[in-house]
């Protein structure tokens, strides 16, 4: 009898989608992938629905009290839970309304009709259950997908990078932006992206996350030799990042970083 093929599912919550979409742009990758799984839930790409899985990919973030529900079923049916994406590993853009104010931003997002929608503070995933692993970023870049994907169907762990975005750039020759009067969060993000957006006229926004053990001396000292303050970074650091946001008293929002 053939042995059955370890099954996989993605699931969404509050997010544009578009990681699930970069699993899709793996194309020839992605059969291989076919070959050695089963994919049982992927609204994406099928309609079919699993009673459980091996592997259950999450983007996402977690924006409803009433999501809480949903999450634990799945991880109650998922040998391994991956958070997919920035907003599924540290509440991604969503977190912004946590700054805002809930009121607010449902008012200027649904005006009148802001009463018929629930809403709740933006938290990653692993706010409301155990993560065992994550690919990051804004979208996920297609090689750590992959990555992560092999190495589960190996047993092994994926490696998953966890130096400053610096590094990257200093490979590819880049000037550093700071030197340009641009502000970056290079020397605190969590590379594995080929520092994108810097090698293409951007600025990084640390849609990855942070790495485990920042130089936040250094990090001060680069603010301080190009002559900004913390005010005219916050914002900034907020885009990705608010939920470790260290300016702002103690709440359910405070996640340890992975």
């Amino acid at each position: 009898m053939a042995e059955s093929k370890p099954t996989i599912s993605f699931h969404d919550f509050t997010s544009c989608e578009g990681c699930q979409l970069q699993v899709l742009n793996c194309e020839d990758e992605l059969l291989d992938i076919l070959g050695a799984v089963d994919i049982v839930e992927f609204r994406e790409a099928i309609d079919d629905k699993a009673d459980s899985y091996d592997v259950a990919f999450i983007e996402g973030a977690f924006t409803r009290e009433s999501d809480r529900k949903r999450l634990e079923t799945i991880r109650s049916k998922a040998g391994i839970v991956v958070a997919l994406g920035a907003c599924a590993c540290t509440g991604g853009l969503n977190v912004l309304k946590n700054f805002r104010g809930l009121e607010k931003s449902m008012k200027t997002v649904y005006g009148d009709s802001a009463d018929w929608y629930e809403t709740s503070q933006a938290l990653p995933v692993e706010a409301a259950i155990k993560v065992d692993y994550k690919v990051h970023g804004c979208p996920i870049p297609r090689q750590e997908f992959l990555e992560v994907v092999t190495s589960l169907l190996a047993g092994r762990t994926p490696r998953i990078p966890d130096h400053p975005v610096c590094v990257e750039c200093k490979l590819r020759e880049n000037e550093c932006l700071y030197h340009k009067s641009q502000y970056c969060m290079g020397p605190l993000a969590r590379a594995g992206c080929d520092a994108w957006c810097p090698s293409y006229g951007g600025r990084c926004y640390a849609c990855r996350g942070l790495i485990s053990d920042p130089n936040n001396q250094a990090a001060f000292d680069v603010l301080e030799e190009f002559g900004l303050t913390i005010d005219d970074v916050l914002t900034e650091f907020r885009l990705f990042n608010g939920v470790y946001d260290v300016s702002q008293p103690p709440t359910e929002a405070r996640v340890e970083k992975q």
